[in-house]
């Protein structure tokens, strides 16, 4: 391991393995920094099919989608180094100073760019405020995941599923494929909260049934679970007085939800958007701090790894050719239809004919149009039959001829009628 590094990547996830092959195909230096022991973050426990359709035009398990990056990272001259955190980093003289603690001990390296590739975290049941005792049988979907795939343990035997997510859905399926009782997948908002081929495929397919509006208020149990409290939910996903009823379990799952995990970009000083709990970019993904980009899962969470890769070679491309700090700024301003939308501001100094947007709607709506407008004019208009929140949606849109300013609003309106 050298001590000064073009790029160093912190995750070795999807993100931060297409971003370090993607900069060593630029010719750039660069270190891949992972915490865990073996590379592909998420990746390895993911067994099922359906990654890949769009990055390799096939359909692989997740190990699979991460042994083709490995296997390219191999032909690399990057340098890779795992059991290893970050403890600090700072930026002096133009160039980041990162801490690293490693089974080898504290080293200290130097770096022209960052580029943050941590992946996303699982809401736990004290942030969903679940009451009652702390019994085992209560797990996170991704924790459920890790314990039947990759330690060949079954964490339950009759379950209750909280949240419609999508690893709460495939874990629903797993768990039946192995054997459990998947009592219910309960979801406290009126519509689902997973992609509509996962509904179908995981809880359709195996005659689980779907609980909308409803959510578990308490649990029971003292050394293991004994059951659930549920309680049914109003518009404002307040549980209801007089509809709780019991539900005998050992083992409570949890798809409530992900964060992106970006406790170092907090650290550096890097704006966040309150919305997608990532950071605010521009559309080569730099963050609010010159020479910090962000990518994948801890830009915002994706609904396909493929997008994640995506992600990750623009900002690839972005931190290979970041050469200064000075930018000029048209803001992206989306209306209250629109959960979120990625990237946030378009740097005009640098800017590309084409950008690349990500997007969700608030709500499930019938027959939008959205719309791009700067200036008065408008520069784009997609309509779609329907959108669901949480189906993401991808748009490449040309900016040429927008005339757009520093300090201009490129206004993005989605109208259509709720479902």
């Amino acid at each position: 391991m050298q001590t000064l590094y073009d790029v160093v990547i912190i995750g070795a996830g999807p993100a931060g393995l297409a971003a370090a092959v993607r900069c060593d195909e630029k010719g750039k230096s660069v270190l891949l920094v992972e915490r865990e022991a073996r590379l592909g973050g998420i990746l390895k426990q993911c067994i099922h099919d359906g990654f890949g359709l769009i990055r390799f035009s096939e359909k692989l398990s997740g190990p699979e989608y991460a042994e083709r990056y490995m296997d390219m990272l191999k032909k690399t001259k990057v340098d890779v180094t795992t059991l290893t955190f970050v403890t600090d980093i700072e930026k002096k003289d133009g160039l980041f100073e990162l801490t690293l603690v490693s089974r080898s001990g504290v080293t200290a390296v130097k770096s022209k760019t960052l580029i943050l590739a941590t992946g996303c975290r699982e809401r736990t049941a004290k942030q969903v405020n679940i009451h009652g005792t702390r019994p085992a049988g209560v797990f996170t979907a991704g924790t459920a995941q890790n314990l039947t795939n990759l330690l060949g343990q079954l964490p339950t035997k009759k379950c209750v599923i909280l949240g419609s997510g999508d690893i709460g859905l495939i874990m629903a399926r797993r768990l039946t494929l192995e054997g459990a009782k998947v009592l219910g997948v309960y979801e406290a908002k009126s519509t689902p909260s997973g992609l509509t081929r996962n509904i179908h495929q995981c809880l359709h397919d195996y005659d689980i049934p779907l609980y909308l509006s409803h959510t578990v208020t308490r649990v029971f149990g003292d050394d293991r679970l004994t059951g659930v409290q549920i309680s049914e939910v109003d518009e404002k996903m307040q549980p209801i007085a007089g509809t709780e009823s019991f539900v005998e379990c050992d083992g409570l799952i949890l798809s409530v939800g992900l964060i992106p995990e970006n406790e170092l970009a907090e650290r550096l000083g890097v704006q966040l958007d309150p919305k997608t709990k990532g950071p605010v970019c521009d559309q080569n993904l730099m963050t609010s701090v010159p020479g910090i980009f962000s990518c994948g899962n801890a830009l915002h969470v994706n609904d396909l790894v493929d997008y994640v890769s995506e992600s990750a070679v623009t900002a690839a491309d972005g931190a290979c050719g970041f050469e200064n700090a000075d930018g000029e700024f048209s803001f992206i301003e989306p209306d209250g239809n629109i959960a979120y939308i990625v990237p946030q501001k378009i740097d005009l100094t640098k800017s590309k004919s084409e950008v690349c947007f990500y997007f969700r709607s608030r709500d499930v709506l019938d027959k939008c149009t959205l719309t791009f407008s700067a200036n008065g004019k408008t520069v784009k208009e997609k309509k779609y039959p329907f959108l669901r929140p949480p189906e993401m949606e991808r748009l490449v849109l040309s900016l040429d001829g927008a005339g757009l300013k520093k300090g201009d609003k490129i206004k993005v309106t989605l109208e259509g009628g709720k479902k």
